[in-house]
């Protein structure tokens, strides 16, 4: 099992579940079934379903990795962050939706 310290998974391009495994001492596969059923806070797990198939992709944050492997990070923290999150996420969608309104009236008026 590869050691990687603090500042090797700051160096990371990308942490994979193996890397993220080998770092907390745990499987890669612990990691995966940990991210999909929001047991492990470090970072997101992403369900693709098509037609043809059914996958997982997992987005691993660096920052978030490194503080639960020291307990600094909490589920408050986690859910005060991605409420953050889905609040700018919201805004952003509002705006969004008045520029494309605005677009639309000046395309109009253009006829």
């Amino acid at each position: 099992m590869a050691k990687y310290s603090d500042e090797d998974i700051r160096n990371c391009v990308k942490i994979t579940c193996k890397i993220a495994g080998d770092y907390l001492g745990i499987s890669l596969n612990a990691v995966g079934l940990g991210m999909r059923n929001d047991l492990l806070p470090i970072g997101f797990a992403v369900h693709t379903e098509d037609r043809f198939r059914d996958s997982w992709s997992y987005q691993i944050i660096a920052e978030r990795l490194i503080a639960y492997k020291h307990g600094k990070i909490t589920e408050v923290q986690l859910e005060n962050i991605e409420k953050s999150l889905n609040t700018i996420i919201e805004k952003f969608e509002s705006m969004k939706k008045d520029l494309l309104f605005v677009l639309s009236e000046d395309a109009e008026a253009e006829i």
